[in-house]
């Protein structure tokens, strides 16, 4: 479950008008909370590859690289590639995710933040090479690759599949999966008869975030806006907040 992108908002605005402390406008909190967004999510890999190092629970809620996984989810996709004869490569066609569930929109295009594993008829191609290996391993006999065994190259957003005679002539022979880059958070509005704000649901994106994030989302939205404001009290509150939030899931 997404997390709502008005229930953040009015909680930002709730806390920092309950001491007169100033206004975050639509355009600001919108772009601050893409940067938050993007901030939680892209910590969830350093994340996940520390708590790999370090021994887990066993109970159904409290272990922490299920939970981490369990984030994660939301961005996991699978897409399909177009074989292109004239460069010998494979083109990568990402998936799509609705504009606004709520609304009914219509879908966009996804935006790869991190290739993953990459399919031959929907079996993982478990060796990746660089450009420098491919030359060497195409020239001994015992190493070059076979329909059964083959490799591929990741390089300028485009897969080149090895032996060369992989191509998607018939259905999707190459697939992969990917993490998705989140899109742009959106409180959508219009102006009232007195020149207030007024939510638009139809134009809004919510947080693609676990709603288990929303506390985190909201104290670091805080701390931004603190800066917007110029209130040091604010920015020190929430960074105190994030810190401790950050300790306490890593210890």
């Amino acid at each position: 479950m997404a997390i709502n992108v008005n229930a953040v908002y009015k909680t930002v605005l709730l806390i920092l008008n309950q001491q007169q402390r100033g206004l975050m406008t639509p355009d600001e909190f919108n772009k601050v909370s893409t940067q938050v967004q993007l901030n939680i999510f892209e910590r969830y890999e350093d994340d996940l590859n520390q708590m790999y190092r370090v021994p887990q629970n066993n109970t159904e809620y409290a272990n922490r690289v299920k939970n981490i996984e369990d984030n994660l989810q939301y961005f996991q996709r699978t897409g399909s590639t177009t074989y292109v004869p004239a460069n010998a490569n494979f083109t990568l066609n990402p998936g799509t995710t609705p504009f606004n569930d709520e609304a009914g929109a219509a879908n966009v295009t996804d935006l790869i933040y991190r290739l993953g594993s990459v399919y031959y008829q929907g079996s993982q191609i478990s060796q990746y090479a660089q450009r420098q290996e491919i030359t060497q391993l195409l020239l001994s006999p015992l190493t070059q690759p076979t329909t059964s065994f083959p490799i591929y190259l990741y390089e300028n957003n485009s897969l080149f599949v090895y032996p060369t005679t992989i191509i998607n002539s018939v259905g999707q022979l190459v697939t992969f999966s990917y993490l998705k880059t989140p899109a742009n958070v959106v409180w959508g509005y219009g102006v009232g008869d007195l020149g207030q704000f007024e939510y638009n649901e139809s134009l809004s994106v919510n947080f693609e975030l676990n709603v288990s994030e929303q506390s985190n989302v909201i104290i670091r939205v805080l701390a931004y806006a603190g800066v917007i404001i110029n209130d040091p009290t604010i920015i020190q509150v929430a960074s105190q907040e994030i810190q401790q939030e950050e300790q306490n899931s890593k210890t």
